[in-house]
Parts: structure tokens; sequence; C-alpha cells
């Protein structure tokens, strides 16, 4: 019994020692010089944390030493991560900064006053799209992708031209005016001729209004128009390439590059490339399913 005793003391001193090492972190979370009340810590290699109080102070204790990633996140603020080293009885003390995230609402547009705004001051809706919204179901075209937008309609007139125009809100194509970095194409003749022959690797994005814009663009934008912004050859790759084909043997090369021309300008081209010659009847109208086409612009 006596050593039996003697035995729970050994331990118990043993665990009051071990306990007496363990360490803490705690600090404070800031924008600028605002606390973040209700962030989220997290130390991820013993899945264990916390939130910050009304001050922005938060504190997690009894932790070992070893090396630690501390994670902090809040909604409206980019994530933070940081790698901290504990230390037998030491209390890690930290003052982190989160930085805010940039709201989709602040996004740049140009159709609706003829010059860069933001996006929550124009005084027409724009509805803004970007490449990766396209590339999520890719298309040979400008044209052809339009059929991914909610309200815009491609309609194919004539299988056997492959010409067609672009329907905004059920108003026909004459209607619908197409520009390029806020340039009209075309006139009339754009939604029948204009998307199918811009390169999808010099877009850099795409604005669509949906309704009257004859103010700023006159009679042809009265259903709504389409401004396709090109790439600044300052921001833009050197050299990107797409090729997409299909199982019906349609194929389709989009390459751009940019060079220097002379000291002071630079220039970006795109080509684009579609054929397809491999006639298809599956309805038995004895017309092709898909006009035959070789592009290249």
């Amino acid at each position: 019994m006596k050593h039996f005793l003697v035995g729970l003391f050994l331990i118990i001193s043993s665990n009051s020692s071990v306990l007496a090492q363990l360490s803490s972190i705690s600090g404070t979370i800031n924008d600028k010089e605002t606390p973040v009340e209700f962030a989220n810590i997290y130390l991820i290699e013993v899945k264990r944390g916390t939130t910050t109080d009304q001050n922005g102070e938060f504190s997690i204790e009894k932790i070992r030493p070893g090396e630690y990633t501390l994670r902090v996140s809040y909604i409206g603020y980019e994530s933070y991560e940081t790698v901290i080293t504990v230390r037998y009885g030491k209390n890690e003390i930290l003052n982190i900064e989160l930085i805010p995230t940039e709201i989709s609402g602040n996004e740049v547009v140009v159709t609706g006053t003829l010059k860069e705004i933001s996006r929550s001051k124009s005084p027409v809706p724009v509805e803004l799209f970007t490449p990766q919204f396209f590339k999520r179901n890719p298309t040979p075209s400008l044209y052809d992708a339009m059929q991914n937008v909610n309200g815009v309609r491609p309609q194919l007139n004539c299988n056997v031209c492959n010409t067609g125009d672009i329907h905004i809100n059920g108003l026909e194509g004459p209607y619908t005016m197409i520009l390029i970095d806020g340039m009209p194409i075309v006139s009339g003749l754009s939604t029948v001729y204009g998307l199918s022959g811009i390169p999808n690797s010099i877009v850099e994005r795409i604005e669509i209004v949906k309704g009257p814009a004859s103010t700023l663009y006159g009679s042809e934008a009265v259903g709504g128009l389409i401004n396709v912004i090109t790439k600044k050859p300052s921001n833009a790759p050197i050299l990107t390439a797409d090729v997409m084909s299909s199982s019906w043997a349609e194929v389709n090369v989009d390459v751009a590059g940019k060079f220097n021309a002379g000291k002071s300008a630079k220039v970006l081209t795109g080509v684009n490339a579609y054929w397809y010659d491999n006639p298809i009847d599956n309805n038995g109208d004895n017309f092709t399913d898909i006009t035959l086409q070789k592009r290249a612009s």
C-alpha cells in the first residue's frame, strides 16, 4: 500500500510538471485600428480553435510545445495563415491585421457611361461576364457563347450560310448592338457576322445591357447591347493558345500574343480558326446538321 501511494504521488507530480510546461497562444485581430469580433481562429495540427471577443482578442490555452499553423478567417476579409513555434512555458502573443476582400460590386464597367466607372455606380444595370464564365461551357465563338447568358438568345436564321442574330429579352437582332471596347462594329450586320470573328483569347470581359440603351448608343441599342472589352497589351500574357474539338470533328483554334512595336507601343493580336467539313445528317432532311465552315479571323 505504501509503494502504491508513493507511485500515485509520483504520477500526479509528473502530470503537474507537464501541465506546468504547457503554453498558450493569445492576441488581437484587427482591421487597421478597428478590432474584428467573432473572427475564427484555428490551429490546424491539433484541430482546436476559438473566436475573438468584442475587443478582437482571443486565447487558446494548454498547447504542447511544437510548431503549429494558425489560420484566421472572417467573412469579408482575406484568410490569414502563419506558422507559430510554441516553446515550453512561454505564451505566444500575436497582433494580426486582416485585409478586406474586394467586393464584386466595385468591378469597373464602361458600357453605362462611355467611360470607366464602378459597376455599383453605373446608371445603367450592366451584367459582367469574364472568360472563366464561358470556359465552363466551351464554344467555337462568342456568338455561340451568348446562349449561356440568361435573356440572351443567339438565333441561327440560315443553316446554309450560317448567319444569325442575337435576341435580347425577345427583341429581334437588329435591335441588339455589338461593340468592341465601346466602338460599334459593322452597324446593323454586327450580330450577323461580328461575334463570330472575335478571338476568345483577346477578350478581357463582356458587358451586357438588357433593355434600352438608345440614349447613349442610338436606335440600334433599343433591345440592348453587348460590349466586348479586349485585354490591355500591358497586362496580357505573351502567348496564349486554346484548342477545342468535338465528337463531330469540329476543330477550333484560338491563339493570341503580344509584342512591342517600337519603344512606346505594344500590340495585342489574336487569330481564330474554325473548320468543320464532316457532313452529318442525323434528321434526314438532306442538309448537314452543322453548317460546313472554314473560317479564319
